[in-house]
């Protein structure tokens, strides 16, 4: 049994070091988050199952602190309405739920970041193209080969892991990290 919590360990060693190479296109997603919340815009987030808790970890850290006090900061996680959702999902079909909040609640220089470890989501996929069409910024935070949304989005990070495990792991450093910016900033 420890052998296998000891691969696991490795294996997220391995990744953590290739994730180094993200560091660019992290420092600039991170920076037009910020750009986005200084200009008086918000910021939406969205995934799937753990990439949901992920979306709502970024988006209440925004709105609550992550380390220091700092204003509130304008965060919607279109993962965490259950009614909402619903509606959608009943109204437009499960792929619709998540662009048909960006048609509702986002505007031009909003930033949407949709997780999907996949890549494949076909309601993130909806979700980004209907961000493009409101003049949004948009993120993708994904993994393996970035599926069907790479290419699609101004910033992608793809963890280097084929791994879903790993990857929800990068995202949440890469999370963190952003964290970390914004907090860095005098608001």
């Amino acid at each position: 049994m420890s052998d296998g919590i000891l691969n696991q360990i490795n294996e997220l060693a391995d990744v953590v070091i290739a994730t180094r190479e993200l560091v660019p296109v992290i420092t600039e997603a991170g920076q037009c988050l910020i750009d986005s919340l200084r200009a008086g815009n918000k910021i939406l987030t969205c995934g799937n199952g753990g990439s949901a808790t992920d979306a709502l970890h970024l988006a209440e850290e925004f709105v609550g602190r992550y380390k220091g006090d700092r204003i509130s900061l304008p965060a919607i996680c279109l993962s965490a309405d259950v009614s909402v959702l619903t509606c959608i999902a009943n109204d437009y079909g499960f792929d619709a739920v998540f662009s048909r909040a960006v048609e509702g609640l986002g505007q031009a220089g909003d930033v949407l970041v949709g997780i999907t470890t996949s890549g494949n989501s076909a309601n993130i996929l909806t979700a980004f193209a209907a961000a493009k069409a409101k003049g949004m910024k948009t993120i993708l935070m994904s993994g393996k080969d970035g599926g069907q949304a790479r290419g699609q989005c101004d910033f992608e990070l793809i963890a280097p892991s084929n791994t879903t495990a790993r990857i929800q792991e990068i995202h949440t450093l890469i999370l963190h990290c952003w964290l970390e910016m914004v907090e860095a900033e005098q608001w």
